[in-house]
Parts: C-alpha cells; structure tokens; sequence
C-alpha cells in the first residue's frame, strides 16, 4: 500500500518521490563509482603492464627480435610516451594496440597525440617528429583516453647491453609483479575511501526522509479509517522502499552518464577510459541490496518518536530531551578500536583493515549521532534578538532533526577531510623527497649513450648552446676509474669536460687544456671506493656501463693534479674522484665517452623548453631530456593524492545537490506558513534572513563538531603511522570553509523558490 501511494499519491506524492528518488539516485551513483574506482586503475595498471619492454630480453637477433628505444619527452608541461622500433624479423613482437610494427619514417600515435598535432597549439612538437602518420594506438596500448604516445620506425637503432637505452625483445610483457603499497599508504588508502564513502551513506538516508513530515500527517488519515500504528508505520516504510527503488534506477541512469564524463578527471591529470569504470558485481549487488534495506529502517527510526493519531500527528509538543550518553559511545568505541594500531606502521607493520574501517566509522558516525544533540542543547540556551533570529531559533527549538539531518553530510565529510589532511601532511616526506637540482641554474638535464667522444660532445652543445631560449649548456662525460689488474676492485668516477663545465662542478680558480683536478673527499660524495691520488696508476674503463666491449685504457693520474673543493652541479650531483679537461686524458679514451649535459634557459622566451627539445631531437634521437624539480614526488602517493582530489569534489558537488533538494522540499513544506507570514506584513526580506539564519546555526555547530572529531582522527592515524603530532591549521581552515561555502552557495541558491512561496496564492488549498 505505502509503494501504491508513492506513485498515485496525486502531485504531491509524485514530487515526494520524485525528489527522494534524485537524492538517493545521487548517492547510488557515487557509490557506484566509487565501487569501480579500483577496478579502473587495476585496468590501467594491467595496460601498461602489457606493454612494458622489459620482458624477453634477447641477446642474439632472429627472426622473433624487436629493437626498443625509449624516446619520452615532454610538451608544453604534458608527458608523451615514445618509444622507435626497428623489426629484426618478419616475426617480431608487435606493440599492444597496434597492427603491426611501422617502417623507417613511420609513425603510430595515441589519438589524443594526433588531437594535438593536428592543431596550431602542437606546432612546435610536429617539428620534433620528423615521422609520418599512419595509423592511431588501440585501446589495449593506452592506459587511458587522454594518454599522449607513439610508436616511430627508425633504421638506425642499433642494439646496446642491459644497460642501454636500446632493448632487444621477444614479447611484451613485464616479467615483474606488481610492488605492493607500503602499509602506510594503505592506511591512506583505505580511510580515503571510508572518508569518501561515510558521506554518501548519510546523503542517502537524508534524502529517504524527503517529505516525511507531510507523509506523517497524511498517515493520520489512515489511522482514521481503520488502520492501527503498527500498520502506518510499514506503508510509511513501503513508501520509502518504493522511492529508494526509484533512486536505484535514477542512480544507475547518474551512474552511466556520469561515467561518459572521465574528461573531469584528465583535468586531474588522470586518464580513465569509460570503459574501465565498471563496478563490481559483489559490490553492486551490495549496494541495490543496502540502500532499500537503510530506506525501511531510517523510516522506522525515524518514526519512532511520532505518535499519529486519527486526528494528527503528535509532534510539536516537547519532545523528551535527547540522551547524550549512547551518543558519546560511538566516537570513544572507534577510538578504541584503532588504538591497538597505534605505531604499527613501520615499513613491515601491517594494519588490520577491517579493523581501520571500524574505527573510521565509528567515528564519523559518532559526528552524525552527536550533531542533533549539539544543536538542540545550543538552541535551547539561545536568547532574543531581531526578528528574522527570533523566527530561526524559534523553528530550531521547535524541530532541530531535520536542519541537523540536512547538515549531517558536510559535517562527515569535513571531518574526513580534516584527519585525511593531517595524515598526507605527516606522511609527505616519505614520498616527496628533495632532488638538491638548483632550478636557478639550471632547468634541464640531458643524458645520452651515445659514443660520440670529445668532439661530438662539443659539436652538441655547441648547437644546442645556439638554440633560441637556451642561456647556456654544459656537457661532460663520466667515466670510471679502476685499479690495473683482473680483479679491479671499487673504483673511482672520472669527469671530462671542459673548463667552464668543470668550474660547475668544483671550485677551480685557474684552469687550461690539459689540466686534471681532483675533488676533495671532504666535499666529495663518494663513500669508500678506490682514492685517486696524484701519480697513481690506474686504468680508464669506458667499458664500464653501456659501452661494454672497450677495453679499460691504462693512465695515470697527473702529479700537478690539484685537489679543489668540488660542489653540485645544477641538476644535484655532487661530484667525486677525478676532474680532467679532454686534453689531460689519451685520446682513445675521448673516443669513446657518452655524455650529459646541463640547460640554463632564458624565462623571457615563450616555449624556450620545448624549443631546446626540439634541438635535442634533431642531433641525437635517443638523448632523454629532464625537466628539472627540486622535489620529486613518488607517482603512488601523487596518484592517491589525485584520486582524493577528484573523489573530494565529486563528493561535495553531490552534496550540495542533495542539500539543495533537501532545502527546496522543506521550503515546499512551509510554502502555506510562509505566505501566512507574508500576508500579516513580515518583510520577505526578513524571512530571507530567517532562512540564512537557521541554515548557518546548524552549519556552524556542525563545523566545530566536524573541526574536534576530525582532528581526534587524524591524531590517531598519525599515531598509527608513527608520525608526530600536527595540525595542518591551513587545511583545517580551508575545509571548513569549504564545507561552509557549499552551505551558503545552497542557501543563495534557495533565495529566489522561497520568494515565489511568498505569493499570496499559497494560501490556497484543496
């Protein structure tokens, strides 16, 4: 009978359950994405497991080898995965997601790569492919929609050792298991879904009271003809089961469009494909399962303190004052269960998750226990003031649950997001290291295995030095030293570079062609190892690295070499050993060197970066070009870190669709009191600010309440991480700012339906 009246209860019982059905399909829909949250990244991860180079390396050509050459690069601040191939047999491995291997001077591109080559912002970059297009990358080689890569035919790749940039291959593949997350960044992991997840549940049993207090007098007139309390209670229950099955269907139609809307999260930096959204079965059968159920029951505990009587419904007397003890049990019972997990997370600790879920919950759900309490114990002290406050706390003192329910959502996720920004704050320096590049001295970094000697080094930079926006260029050479003998031992590194180059990396006062200087150990970075002295005899190994054929090159150490104090270079190295200009070492040796170098670009040319890229290209194919960072960010905790970023605005988005709908129905509800109001001369102007007044009670309250439970949090899991305690005071302040604005932005949003209640046809009724 209640689901009967659901769909034709007239207008009213169509809007009734319209509404409800949104709210609730808005948090169907979240939970289903987030449901297949983990499912899309898995997918990611499996594609680009699919198409690593390094399994089935092949030491001899045939007719099953592959020659790769990793070719990434960087455009306008975007990263571009490239790779050159050269077939050595008609039976070669092909890519995932290409038809076949392309030919000398042909090129395979991912389609949001051909996007962009096809338009005036990628002018630059079709300069640095001198290839031609052929054919776009399937699905299966991308790890998502918006992922720039290629695949070029070059003929002149030729095959290095293990430890050159060019690989010989029989299939694609990684040979590896996937490395599993440290225990810390799963407790990370597994509170950021809680956090994100706690939220959406109260969103959903929020929008199953839609209406209810027009429900409830409705079911008075059941109660008239016949029907006892038990019975008004199940329809009510059955009304509410049929606009939770309605949510279902309006959260898998949300669901599915919103899935067709992964472009949101490129913004992120963060490629999903459609496709790869896809929940679960368990989880989605867990989900339509759980939100009819939580429908029935929020009905039933909610009714719980309403008598309806044949002639009304019995609730604007006082209500018995809500106990506080049961309420307090919630938090102090989650805070009990993660303490047993304090300092358990060393490298090999491992946290009980179902036991860090408990705990999280318990505590949020400890913020939405204890709100309605708070709210009715501060309005009932709150004493006179102007009109539009009188009639705020007036309607609070009278009836708090439904402002309170309404605020419920943003204080659950602003105390989330509190513990969560104290967590990634004391956590950070695990995965954030500092690099020591100088980014004033230098901006790139370039590193070749090419053997191009002295005079390829100089011819290099010399171009590269004349390239538009490049400010200066130093190139250089490192190679090892090593005891003569058959069993060198440690050795030492030798740098070649000329004397402006050296001057870099060490402070040398006078310096020619031909001189040779050794860098003090103090300053040095090498611990142990070999320790050149001037007049040792020692030999060159150029073989040392991706040059394994050559045979070491005896030498000895000059004795007018001068130990100078030596001191990091732009990029952050910190040189040891021995410093030589070319002319100071044999010249089979100059023969023989690979080469890095360092770029000082000029900020006042436009694309200056790419510009050197572009020269870097057309000299040397296989050079890797590095933008230098003075911080490097482990990729798991910046992805995790994104995942909260997206995670956390759709979340907000969603709730403030739901309170916005909560607001309007509330508003429905009073539209004859509000016009009564109106007719007997109260400014609308001060019914405005009633309205802002009784949303901003709740809200404040709801914030301090979330502010405490947040910090009580995230004190724990810093415990449970063995960090120290600490208050990110700045992202205390902008979430609950944040959660304050949605608020206001709703309530601004509210402003023009409450005028149109204000008409004096409200008063009309049927």
């Amino acid at each position: 009978m209640g689901a009967g009246f659901a769909v034709t209860g007239g207008r009213e019982g169509w809007i009734r359950t319209l509404l409800t059905a949104i709210g609730v399909g808005l948090g169907v829909a979240l939970l289903l994405l987030t449901t297949a949250i983990p499912g899309a990244l898995s997918a990611r991860d499996e594609r680009g497991r699919d198409r690593n180079e390094q399994r089935g390396q092949a030491a001899q050509a045939g007719d099953h080898t592959l020659l790769i050459a990793t070719v990434d690069t960087s455009y306008k601040g975007e990263e571009i995965r490239g790779r050159l191939l050269r077939a050595e047999g008609p039976k070669a491995p092909i890519p995932p997601g290409l038809a076949k291997v392309p030919g000398p001077g042909e090129m395979v591109v991912s389609p949001a790569l051909a996007d962009l080559l096809d338009t005036s912002r990628g002018r630059l970059l079709r300069e640095r492919f001198p290839y031609r297009t052929v054919g776009t990358i399937g699905d299966k080689g991308l790890i998502g929609p918006d992922e720039l890569a290629f695949y070029a035919g070059n003929d002149t790749v030729t095959a290095g050792d293990r430890w050159s940039s060019v690989l010989r291959i029989t299939a694609f593949g990684s040979p590896f298991p996937a490395d599993p997350m440290d225990p810390r960044l799963v407790l990370l992991v597994v509170v950021m879904f809680v956090v994100l997840l706690m939220p959406v549940a109260v969103l959903i049993a929020t929008a199953v009271r839609f209406g209810g207090e027009r429900r409830d007098r409705r079911l008075a007139a059941l109660r008239l003809v016949g029907a006892d309390a038990r019975t008004t209670r199940w329809i009510a229950a059955g009304e509410a089961l049929a606009g939770s099955l309605f949510g279902l269907l309006f959260g898998l139609g949300f669901f599915l469009i919103g899935r067709q809307l992964t472009g949101v999260a490129a913004a992120f930096d963060l490629s999903i494909f459609p496709a790869d959204l896809d929940p679960s079965v368990p989880l989605a059968v867990l989900v339509a399962l759980a939100v009819p159920l939580s429908a029935v029951a929020v009905t039933l505990f909610a009714l719980r303190a309403v008598v309806i009587e044949p002639l009304g419904v019995v609730r604007a007397g006082t209500p018995p004052r809500r106990r506080v003890w049961w309420r307090l049990l919630l938090p102090l019972a989650g805070l009990a269960a993660l303490y047993p997990l304090i300092r358990r997370g060393s490298e090999s600790g491992e946290f009980n998750r179902g036991q860090v879920v408990l705990g999280v919950v318990l505590l949020l759900l400890g913020v939405t226990a204890m709100l309605p309490w708070v709210v009715e114990a501060v309005v009932a002290r709150l004493g006179a003031g102007r009109v539009p406050w009188q009639l705020a706390v007036r309607r609070l003192q009278v009836g708090s649950t439904a402002a309170a329910r309404a605020v419920n959502g943003i204080a659950v996720a602003v105390a989330g997001a509190i513990a969560l920004q104290m967590l990634f704050l004391g956590i950070e320096n695990d995965y954030v290291k500092e690099t020591g590049a100088d980014t004033t001295r230098a901006q790139l970094s370039v590193s070749s295995d090419a053997p191009v000697g002295t005079e390829g080094i100089a011819r290099i930079t010399g171009q590269l030095r004349e390239t538009k926006g490049v400010r200066s260029v130093f190139g250089r050479s490192t190679t090892r030293l090593a005891e003569p003998g058959e069993d060198p031992g440690p050795g030492a590194s030798l740098t070649i570079g000329t004397c402006d180059t050296l001057r870099e990396l060490a402070r040398i006062e006078g310096c020619a062609d031909g001189d040779t200087f050794v860098v003090d150990p103090r300053t040095s970075s090498s611990v142990g190892g070999m320790r050149p002295v001037p007049g040792k005899n020692v030999v060159i190994d150029t073989g040392h690295g991706p040059r394994a054929s050559a045979a070491p090159t005896p030498w000895v150490i000059p004795k007018a070499a001068r130990t100078v104090p030596g001191r990091s270079d732009g990029s952050g190295i910190m040189p040891d050993g021995v410093l030589a200009t070319p002319g100071a070492v044999p010249a089979a040796v100059n023969r023989q060197l690979t080469y890095s170098m360092t770029v000082a670009l000029d900020p006042a040319v436009p694309d200056a970066s790419d510009l050197a890229r572009n020269a870097m290209a057309r000299v040397d194919p296989l050079a890797q070009v590095y933008t230098l960072n003075e911080t490097q960010e482990s990729r798991r905790f910046a992805n995790v870190r994104t995942a909260l970023f997206i995670g956390s605005t759709v979340v907000l988005l969603m709730i403030g669709a739901s309170l916005l709908v909560t607001m309007l129905e509330q508003l429905r509800e009073r539209r004859k009191l509000l016009s009564v109001l109106v007719a007997f001369g109260t400014r609308r102007g001060t019914l405005s600010w009633s309205i802002l007044y009784q949303t901003a009670i709740p809200v404040v309250l709801g914030l301090i309440l979330a502010a405490g439970t947040g910090v009580a949090l995230g004190a724990a899991l810093l415990g449970m991480a063995q960090r120290p305690f600490g208050v990110d005071w700045t992202g205390l302040a902008s979430m609950t700012g944040i959660g304050a604005g949605v608020v206001l932005l709703v309530t601004a949003l509210s402003l023009p339906p409450l005028w149109r209640m204000m008409r004096p046809d409200g008063l009309r009724t049927e």
